[in-house]
């Protein structure tokens, strides 16, 4: 029974706030955008959803770690931002048998699991307290939520307040944590109109998602720069049913910024010296970036066309060998998904990515 007036959401009593707190709320607040049901894959494609050639790359690069681990009775695989699954349940299906008996998989993700999963799978809305093997996270910094900062006349980087319905006003000067951030990794001459957001809860979030990892390697893959290349203007945006689109932080869009890669590369280590179950001290080897081209170079995946030759002696391999090569080119091509950053963080192990890692 109702008094006849119409509920008011919440959100329309709230001030300006900032970016923040606004997207907090509009993608993981009750009625959220990653609450939905159609998940991630209803609004935008990953390199997950081109092909299911990236969980294959992924599934080879599992394996690299299990070598490089000495093949441990049990072997973790962590889908960190998993959507509805579709990497878990690609990586899965594409392991050899002798890896997929000791693989032990997680999804971590705030909804709920979706129906018809691979019940192998153990779905969970937070990370398990230690991981042995490889933590993913495909596209998941970027929508860790972060306060934007803009530069006003006389020059002075301020906070940028958003109401719900996505109109901004400057409020007060940048200080602190943000200010120091900002200072390191993101500085801002004094021309208005400048924009920057403020990285510092991504590299405390990835920090704490690299320090459950035992021994094995964490993998952050995102939009990204680096200190040389910060946009001027920011990239906070929006993404709705495929297409780009203003940031409104009322759950009707994705709320996204590209990452600073290497300000993340530098946190566990600023974190101090990371521990281990029972305590004991566990070697972080160097960080290291690149592109999504050279990681699934890497990883043998590139795009090449299959022999002519084939489409003489087997017809049907050649259009199937085409087609792959076809997916690959797309997740390879340079100002597309081949641009995304790879951050790989080894923990224990040499990078199996490195050109003399074993194969």
């Amino acid at each position: 029974m109702t008094d006849g007036t119409t509920a008011r959401d919440p959100r329309e009593d709230r001030g300006p706030r900032g970016w923040r707190a606004a997207a907090e709320e509009a993608l993981y607040g009750p009625g959220g955008f990653y609450r939905r049901p159609e998940g991630p894959a209803g609004h935008f494609r990953t390199s997950v959803h081109a092909s299911p050639l990236f969980a294959r790359a992924v599934a080879r690069l599992l394996c690299r770690v299990d070598e490089a681990l000495g093949r441990p009775a049990v072997l973790d695989f962590v889908d960190l931002g998993a959507g509805r699954g579709e990497l878990v349940t690609g990586v899965l299906a594409a392991l050899p048998a002798g890896v997929a008996a000791r693989a032990r998989a997680y999804a971590v993700e705030i909804a709920g699991r979706p129906p018809g999963l691979d019940p192998r799978v153990t779905w969970r809305h937070d990370l398990p307290e230690t991981v042995t093997g490889l933590l993913f996270a495909n596209e998941w910094l970027d929508n860790v939520p972060v306060d934007a900062v803009e530069v006003d006349r006389a020059g002075v980087p301020r906070l940028v307040l958003v109401a719900a319905d996505g109109s901004e006003r400057l409020g007060e000067p940048v200080t602190g944590p943000d200010a120091d951030w900002l200072a390191r990794w993101w500085p801002l001459p004094a021309e208005e109109g400048l924009r920057a957001e403020v990285g510092w809860p991504r590299d405390l979030a990835w920090a704490s998602a690299v320090n459950r990892v035992a021994g094995g390697l964490a993998v952050a893959v995102d939009y990204a720069h680096t200190v040389s290349t910060r946009p001027p203007f920011g990239t906070l945006t929006g993404f709705r049913e495929g297409r780009g689109t203003a940031p409104v932080p009322d759950g009707s869009c994705d709320i996204t910024a590209h990452v600073a890669l290497d300000a993340c590369a530098a946190a566990p280590r600023s974190a101090g010296s990371a521990r281990g179950a029972g305590g004991t001290a566990r070697e972080h080897h160097g960080a290291r970036l690149l592109t999504q081209r050279a990681a699934l170079h890497a990883l043998d995946l590139t795009g090449a066309r299959p022999p002519l030759a084939l489409a003489s002696t087997d017809p049907a391999a050649y259009v199937r060998a085409l087609a792959g090569a076809g997916e690959a080119a797309e997740l390879t091509a340079p100002g597309g998904l081949g641009d995304f950053g790879w951050l790989l963080q080894p923990v224990g192990i040499p990078d199996p990515l490195a050109p003399e890692a074993p194969r």
